[in-house]
């Protein structure tokens, strides 16, 4: 089975045993349109305003059709924009630094 990363980062599997697979980006990446409208704004302080927006999610764009052989690495959101797609899965049982920094993952959340 090919891994095909649709993420723009490489994900470093921490597979058992210590051994790290690394999974470049492919350059192509998968993500779900948005759209956002403006919301308001919230006061944090004297002449601090944060705006806020509300999002819709739209098509997902840049992934590939199934095809034999292959399996494709994608954001959770994308995942889970498409339910009804087994040949696809998100990092999961993210891996951390000291500083609390993601650095990998211990494995991929599938649709089942």
């Amino acid at each position: 089975m090919e891994l095909i990363n649709l993420t723009p980062h490489e994900i470093n599997l921490h597979l058992p045993a210590g051994r790290v697979l690394n999974i470049p980006s492919s350059g192509e990446v998968a993500r779900v349109a948005t759209e956002s409208t403006e919301a308001g704004e919230l006061w944090a302080g004297r002449n601090s305003p944060v705006p806020l927006i509300t999002q819709e999610f739209g098509e997902v764009v840049g992934l590939p059709a199934p095809k034999d052989g292959n399996f494709f690495i994608v954001s959770a959101l994308v995942r889970a924009a498409c339910p009804n797609r087994y040949d696809i899965g998100s990092p999961a049982d993210l891996v951390r630094d000291e500083a609390g920094r993601i650095i990998g993952c211990r494995a991929l959340e599938v649709n089942r």
